[in-house]
């Protein structure tokens, strides 16, 4: 089966060995930090409604005495909502809405608290210098699977395609090289009543914002995300781990799961861990590239750009990361979809890509649509469609800025349209719930015998 994996591989490849996306031309390069994009390549105007702000990029400084492993990030803002939709008045915002216009008419209970919109993220120099050397520098090869000439920032700065902005949202900047979080993960069956699916710590490496290399290019088939996952509850998943590395070459080095089971008492290569097997940290809610709205290999599909378009999305969701304001006890209190008053939703304007199962590949969801926030590509929603064009899951990431800079959102809400079951992936209403910045591991610990020697036997 391996073996038969790897000629698939070297026979894509091959195919595709000769197509290289080029960058944007210098001349276009030249709009990133001017009057019209930031050096992000953002729009840096606000709406003509005034709905959605300029960018303003600002830190936030915690209060005196706040400790974020316990406390979370606290508001900066304690706003109170706009206005707020509902069932009654949904089709009045369809447009931007989308899917979600299809929560309001199953579940006529369901509410979305309008907040006013805040575009504060704020990214170092050497990641904005990067940026703009990628805007040029940055290209895809092998169909755009296999990344070559980029630095450690936004890959596509201006997108051409959708595979290009799949990349940008796989790799967004998340603040520092290395973070962890204690989190858990909740399930919600439409009787209501809440089960932990898994308590875990995770910690994760962004190899390509190491700040010892952060000026040189990204090394050729270089794993630039590494994650971490340790088990610590429930009773039958105490002890079990998995590693995950993620790498800029798809088809050549690939990504790679590794899993350790204490009554196996072994480390083992699980490739099965990919693509749209049940994610055993949500309980079969959601798929493994599902996770962060979307994590995993690009070969599947065929991904294309449908441009921006202004939506409502959660942001800002400060209060998320508050085991005060909003325990899970209170986030999971209802059925169907997450308790209304810990969502705050603001309008942005998003990079649309629609995703089309190829011929001869396999998965769950032969459509998919994606909303990448255009300020962080990490913030957003997803769509997903079954084999009779139904609409069967929908995703929603819990998204909010770090004191230091960037933002994070691999934090995200599933819900099921067909069986009625919701998950939370990741929340984060928990003491250390937050995603907060660490001192980066080594190799050693990001590795599968370290896996093997911390199992408890």
């Amino acid at each position: 089966m391996k073996l038969h994996h790897q000629l698939m591989a070297i026979a894509v490849s091959t195919v595709f060995s000769g197509s290289v996306s080029a960058a944007v031309s210098a001349e276009e390069a030249k709009q990133l930090g001017g009057p019209v994009l930031t050096e992000f390549g953002a729009e840096r105007a606000g709406n003509k409604e005034g709905t959605i702000p300029a960018h303003e990029p600002k830190l936030f400084k915690p209060p005196a005495g706040w400790d974020v492993k316990k406390q979370g990030y606290a508001d900066p803002w304690n706003e109170k909502p706009l206005f707020a939709i509902t069932a009654q008045n949904a089709a009045q915002y369809a447009d931007k809405l989308d899917a979600m216009v299809e929560v309001f008419k199953k579940y006529p209970n369901f509410r979305m608290d309008i907040y006013p919109s805040h575009r504060t993220i704020v990214y170092p120099k050497a990641i904005l210098d990067n940026t703009i050397k990628n805007a040029t520098a940055c290209k895809g090869e092998d169909d755009e699977l296999k990344l070559s000439g980029c630095y450690g920032g936004i890959m596509f700065p201006i997108p051409k395609s959708g595979r290009q902005e799949m990349w940008n949202h796989l790799m967004p900047y998340s603040s520092h090289a290395a973070l962890t979080a204690a989190l858990q993960t909740w399930v919600v069956p439409p009787s209501g009543s809440p089960a932990v699916q898994s308590t875990l710590v995770i910690n994760t490496r962004w190899d390509l914002f190491d700040p010892a290399t952060i000026g040189a290019p990204l090394k050729p088939g270089l794993n630039y995300y590494k994650a971490r996952v340790d088990y610590t509850g429930p009773a039958r998943q105490v002890g079990n781990k998995l590693l995950l590395f993620f790498s800029i070459d798809t088809l050549g080095v690939g990504n790679r799961v590794w899993s350790y089971i204490p009554g196996q008492r072994r480390v083992k290569l699980a490739p099965d861990l990919a693509y749209d097997t049940p994610s055993p940290s949500s309980g079969g809610a959601s798929t493994m590239d599902e996770q962060s709205g979307f994590l995993g290999a690009l070969d599947r599909y065929d991904f294309k750009l449908q441009g921006k378009k202004e939506k409502y999305i959660m942001y800002n969701n400060f209060t998320l990361t508050d085991p005060k304001a909003c325990p899970d006890s209170k986030l999971t209190a209802t059925k169907f979809f997450p308790n209304p008053d810990c969502g705050r939703w603001e309008l942005h304007r998003v990079w649309k890509v629609e995703g089309t199962l190829k011929a001869g590949f396999r998965h769950i969801y032969p459509k998919r649509y994606f909303y990448w926030d255009e300020d962080s590509h990490a913030a957003g929603s997803t769509e997903n469609y079954d084999s009779a064009g139904k609409l069967y899951r929908l995703g929603n990431l819990m998204s909010y800025p770090y004191y230091e800079g960037g933002s994070n959102a691999q934090s995200s809400v599933q819900m099921d349209m067909i069986t009625g079951i919701w998950a939370g992936s990741g929340t984060m209403g928990v003491q250390g719930g937050a995603w907060y910045p660490t001192s980066v591991k080594d190799n050693l610990f990001f590795s599968p015998e370290a896996l093997a020697g911390e199992g408890i036997r």
